[in-house]
């Protein structure tokens, strides 16, 4: 929701990440307010699990950004991505009884 309006302080983006990917996150969040984009849809994921030890699971999946459209704020599309498929990997933590992503990295265009 918070790419919907490119908001970096969006309230629930800390329930659901912390550390290195809630810094990637809002980064992110910045680059898209200071760009005046924002973005319909969603992305469509499968995580497959690559490693866990109770506590912590390490994720990978080919992220499906078909569906998940960048537009200016005004409207006009930005057809600005050169791929629909990207590397995608992370880090879930379970922290005081919930699981956060703590990091996280998406990779460039083509690389799945």
């Amino acid at each position: 929701m918070a790419s919907a309006y490119a908001d970096p302080e969006w309230p629930h983006l800390a329930d659901h990440a912390d550390d290195q990917a809630l810094r990637l996150l809002r980064h992110g969040l910045e680059k898209a307010q200071a760009e005046d984009v924002v973005t319909k849809g969603a992305p469509e994921v499968d995580p497959s699990v690559m490693a866990s030890d109770g506590n912590t699971v390490r994720l990978g999946d080919c992220v499906d950004e078909s569906r998940w459209l960048r537009f200016t704020k005004a409207g006009a599309p930005k057809n600005d991505r050169t791929t629909s498929r990207s590397r995608a990997d992370a880090t879930v933590t379970r922290e005081e009884g919930s699981w956060k992503v703590t990091t996280l990295s998406v990779n460039e265009s083509n690389t799945c």
